[in-house]
């Protein structure tokens, strides 16, 4: 198995934590909907020097070839952003990650059942505990004390 793939995604992941809590103090001061909207230009602006630079290796040129379900990632990425940023806030950020991960995690299985991006796999009985374990960790999480 090529380790540097779970590494980005370990990355991801952490950055995603980070990244939730400096949203809703970035929230708490200015707005939800405009922290999210500030947090998107900023991207935007970072997005678009990298892609002027040349550093890149895919060709933007292209565009029109993507089917057109896969520009909804743009809008999912305003509700995500909001969505992190609103329930980081209010929760915190354990608790919010808890419930992100444990929907991600179901919507990921379903994807790769259905082979949405091409990467089919099949549910057996380990992914299927392991789903049953993680559901009753998050609970665990995300119940009040006694």
């Amino acid at each position: 198995m090529n380790i540097w793939p779970l590494i980005i995604a370990g990355l991801a992941g952490g950055s995603m934590a980070v990244q939730g809590a400096l949203n809703s103090i970035l929230g708490e001061k200015i707005g939800e909907i405009e922290a999210t909207f500030v947090v998107h230009v900023i991207a935007t602006a970072l997005l678009g020097i990298v892609l002027a630079s040349g550093i890149t290796h895919g060709n933007i040129r292209n565009i029109g070839s993507a089917p057109w379900f896969s520009f909804l990632g743009g809008p999912l990425s305003v509700i995500i952003v909001w969505g992190v940023l609103a329930s980081i806030a209010r929760v915190g950020a354990a608790p919010a990650t808890t419930a992100i991960l444990t929907v991600q995690i179901l919507t990921a299985l379903a994807l790769d059942y259905f082979g949405v991006t091409g990467q089919k796999a099949n549910i057996d009985i380990t992914k299927a505990v392991g789903v049953v374990v993680f559901i009753i960790g998050a609970y665990l999480l995300l119940r009040e004390p006694a």
